[in-house]
């Protein structure tokens, strides 16, 4: 159950990011909502994943797997740059944070 609340956190912190940046382009109420809810349930989710795993498994895997769905998802929606060196950095971010949870370093000992 960690892991799903850790993922539904990683989603509502992409969601906050994106929404975030649709705010560069004008103010609007919905948007800033939008910021608020889905940082809001990211942090209380993380909060309650940490009671099972390791904060340094949490952070990498919410800081790097969100770094990378926000990267792809502003190349996506708002045609932000995106070239082969920023998406090979992305790629060894992930194999990072995949290395790190395979070491066994997750849950508390």
């Amino acid at each position: 159950m960690p892991w799903v609340l850790l993922a539904v956190a990683v989603v509502g912190e992409v969601a906050a990011t994106l929404s975030l940046r649709a705010l560069a382009g004008g103010f609007r109420p919905m948007l800033l909502a939008a910021v608020l809810v889905g940082y809001g349930v990211s942090f209380t989710l993380i909060g309650i994943a940490l009671r099972s795993l390791n904060v340094g498994v949490v952070y990498a895997i919410w800081s790097g797997v969100g770094t990378a769905g926000v990267a792809v998802a502003a190349w996506w929606l708002f045609s932000e740059r995106l070239n082969w060196t920023a998406a090979a950095g992305m790629a060894l971010i992930v194999a990072g944070v995949v290395v790190l949870v395979s070491s066994g370093a997750a849950g508390h000992g």
